[in-house]
Order: structure tokens, then sequence, then C-alpha cells
């Protein structure tokens, strides 16, 4: 079997988490730069080999204070760890979905995740490009990887939820 690369069309892809603010809205952001290896046997996404990382400086929630915030050591402490990385152990096709489960590391911890993804097959652009699309979702808990910062509020509960929704649209172009 033949191995395919792929690489990610930044220009239209977005890597996107939201998080509750004072228990109530929700505020989402991105990350702006990052890169993937993503290697398949032929076009079959079923068992793709997948590393990511994220430049933790790319934070972007469209407020600058908020974002140096993030960046410091409250939460994914910048300085000393400038990348979120990502490896998968398996990417299973379960009924029409599939299962991705890998190891995510932030701020110098690396736990297991498992996170629902959807592939929404092949298709060639007008250049004659073949692109696939994957959208990958799920909620992890910050303090798993130690980003425990948070503050009380008067009226109770807290500043920031612990919870994090992924919201991940790839396009990969195959190379």
């Amino acid at each position: 079997m033949a191995t395919t690369k792929w690489t990610i069309d930044s220009t239209h892809s977005e890597i996107g988490f939201k998080v509750k603010h004072m228990m109530f809205t929700n505020v989402s952001g991105k990350f702006d730069s990052y890169e993937a290896t993503i290697t398949t046997d032929e076009d079959n996404f079923e068992n793709a080999n997948i590393e990511f990382s994220a430049d933790i400086n790319s934070i972007n929630t469209n407020n600058t204070d908020r974002d140096n915030h993030l960046k410091s050591a409250d939460f994914f402490d910048a300085e000393n760890h400038s990348k979120l990385t990502f490896k998968a152990t398996s990417f299973t096709k379960d009924g029409d979905d599939y299962q991705l489960v890998g190891d995510l590391s932030l701020r110098g911890v690396t736990k297991s995740v498992k996170l629902p993804a959807e592939f929404s097959g092949l298709m060639k652009d007008p250049w004659g490009n073949t692109k696939a699309g994957l959208n990958i979702s799920g909620k992890i808990n910050r303090k798993d990887w130690g980003l425990n910062w948070n503050s009380a509020l008067e009226t109770g509960g807290v500043l920031v939820g612990e919870e994090v929704r992924l919201n991940i649209e790839l396009q990969l172009i195959k190379e």
C-alpha cells in the first residue's frame, strides 16, 4: 500500500476553542500558527498517522490583554512551554464517524484524549488538488494540564470555566 502525505490548507482551516466566562457566556479563541504531519494509507484516513503542534504565542481571542494573560504563567506559560502538541495513537472508524485518540501535551503535561471526528471525504478543487475535510471536536478539562488559574466571583462561581470545547476544522491538501 502506498503512503499518502497531507498538509493543512491553513487558509481554509481553524484550530478553535471555547471556554465559559463568568459561568454564562463563551469566549472563543484560536491558534493562528500551527503545523501538522499527516500520513495515510493511500486515501484511507483510518489509522492515519497525525502529529500536530500549535504555537502558544499565536493564541488569538481578539483581545490583546486576554491573549497576554493566556500566554502567561497563569495559563499556558508560553515562555517555558511554547508549543501545544498532539500525537495520534489511533484514528478509527466508528459507524459513519471516527474516533481520534492521542497524546495532548500542554505546559509540560501529556494526557491521552479521545475526540470525535468527522471525515467529510475527498474532493478535487478547481486547480486539480485533492482535498480532504476533517472536523475534530470534543471537550477537555484545562486543569488536567495544570491550567488552574481562576478568580472567584462575588455572586458565586468562577471567572473561567474548567471545560474547554474544541472545534477544529481542517482542510487538507494531498501532496
